[in-house]
């Protein structure tokens, strides 16, 4: 979906200063955050993609407003109303009122060290051949979905070409909202600098980005 999260390009946001040497954590609440945020998704209560989907749908302003754990604490505090697993009132109370929930699966403190070495395998066996090889010339399509997808705004409708293909994935777009994995092949785009942001931007510069098949079309060579 269009929202807050694709900023790439625009201007009046000013630049990228990175802190180096930054700690994963800036504070303890930071931390913990991120081990409930992880929790959950070990449940089986929502997808890696449903969560990324949550964040997108803060209001715009909330978005740019929010620090990044802000960003996912809302986001989770939605997730698990949307699905029954809290109420308002225990938010408001910032503890358990009701029984809790049956769940998919819980993971114990002794499994977690595990879980998050393993990570969550995304790859799937290729059930046809791919549609593009390396070097193709593609068009990023120009879509604007009303739900989650991993194409960004500024590279829809743009010319690149194909610099690597990964394998099969599950698609993005499908697992966030339930609808299946409806995996796809997978590909690096490399698309130049004035391609996206026009004569002006950094003849220098080039942007790749990771997209699935069905986010790219063929581009005619004269």
């Amino acid at each position: 979906m269009n929202g807050g999260q694709h900023l790439g390009g625009l201007t009046g946001f000013g630049p990228l200063n990175p802190i180096p040497h930054e700690p994963r954590f800036h504070a303890d609440w930071e931390r913990r955050a991120f081990g409930i945020t992880m929790a959950m998704q070990v449940t089986g209560a929502f997808t890696l993609d449903t969560a990324r989907h949550s964040r997108e749908r803060l209001h715009p302003v909330d978005y740019l407003g929010s620090t990044y754990y802000e960003m996912w604490t809302k986001a989770l505090e939605r997730l698990l109303l949307e699905r029954g697993l809290v109420t308002g009132e225990e938010l408001l109370a910032g503890r358990a009122l009701t029984p809790p929930a049956a769940l998919p699966r819980v993971a114990g403190r002794e499994q977690v060290a595990a879980l998050i070495a393993r990570g969550t395998p995304f790859e799937r066996p290729a059930r046809a051949p791919s549609r593009f090889g390396v070097g193709d010339a593609v068009i990023a399509r120009n879509m604007h979905p009303s739900g989650h997808t991993r194409l960004p705004r500024y590279a829809r409708g743009k010319h690149g070409a194909i610099e690597r293909r990964h394998g099969v994935f599950v698609l993005p777009d499908a697992n966030a909202h339930g609808d299946g994995e409806r995996p796809e092949w997978l590909y690096t785009v490399r698309f130049s600098g004035r391609e996206l942001w026009g004569e002006e931007a950094d003849p220098t510069l080039t942007v790749s980005i990771d997209a699935w098949e069905s986010y790219l079309e063929p581009a005619e060579i004269s």
